[in-house]
């Protein structure tokens, strides 16, 4: 049997393998039980190294040595490669969580957050912008700031970007309203699709006709867009500026009063 190349190459990045494993593994599938000998013949791998190779190979799981002489090899299922590369993912994410949990109680945390209020406290809390690229980093600075509120909340997004950011958004709705901090949502889009979020987790929010989508927390921090909801990649502007934001929540409310009185916000 002929190893395909391009096959090597694809699953080597895959499978966290170097070119040398990639071919060893490949070749020992397509045998299912090979010698060292085989393998090196079969995979175009050196004698001399398949052998560190196999070793590597049966110590990450990939292969399992066949008790008897000759010495063989026997191929582990894909399937059983790639739930023990997930298990093994999944174990180091909880121990770099768990670190990262533990950090705060270290002194070198203590002096990390020391230097960064000793740098920051100088600075005009209407100075103080940045700008935000990617969903991730966007959700990390929305829980923050949202999570920060000591007083009110107040979210106006579509209701499709709200469903969006929902796994983010709703457990800080919920722990907000359990410590008595005012939440206020102004949903755009169709009514209906408004009126179904509020059903599904126990909302009380407004149908606005507006298309800004901006996340305000006790009228000093606020988040906004600035790219459409279909982006590909999101970008938005932090700004802590109690004048900036008080203003922009008085327009919203603005909008709000004028649709109510003219019968379309519900």
């Amino acid at each position: 049997m002929i190893i395909k190349q391009d096959l090597v190459k694809r699953i080597k990045e895959y499978f966290n393998l170097n070119i040398y494993e990639t071919k060893v593994w490949v070749a020992l599938l397509s045998k299912g039980i090979a010698s060292a000998g085989e393998i090196a013949e079969l995979s175009g791998v050196p004698r001399s190294r398949t052998y560190d190779v196999l070793e590597s190979l049966e110590k990450r799981g990939y292969a399992i040595i066949k008790i008897g002489k000759p010495v063989k090899y026997i191929a582990v299922k894909p399937t059983e490669v790639i739930e023990k590369i997930k298990s093994n993912a999944m174990n180091e994410a909880q121990e770099k969580i768990k670190s990262l949990a533990n950090l705060k109680s270290t002194q070198e945390y203590i002096e990390l957050e020391q230097l960064y209020n000793s740098g920051i406290d100088p600075i005009k809390s209407q100075e103080i912008t940045g700008a935000l690229k990617g969903r991730s980093n966007i959700l990390s600075r929305l829980r923050e700031l949202l999570e920060n509120a000591s007083k009110e909340i107040f979210v106006c997004t579509t209701v499709t970007d709200f469903e969006d950011k929902s796994r983010a958004l709703i457990p800080v709705i919920e722990k907000a309203s359990k410590n008595n901090v005012k939440v206020r949502l102004a949903l755009s889009g169709e009514l209906d699709k408004v009126k179904k979020v509020n059903i599904k987790h126990n909302l009380k929010a407004k149908h606005i006709d507006s298309n800004a989508r901006l996340f305000m927390a006790d009228r000093k921090e606020v988040l906004f867009m600035i790219t459409p909801p279909n982006s590909e990649e999101e970008m938005g502007i932090w700004l802590n500026s109690p004048f900036f934001t008080d203003s922009i929540t008085e327009v919203i409310e603005n909008v709000l009063r004028n649709q109510f009185q003219n019968g379309i916000g519900k």
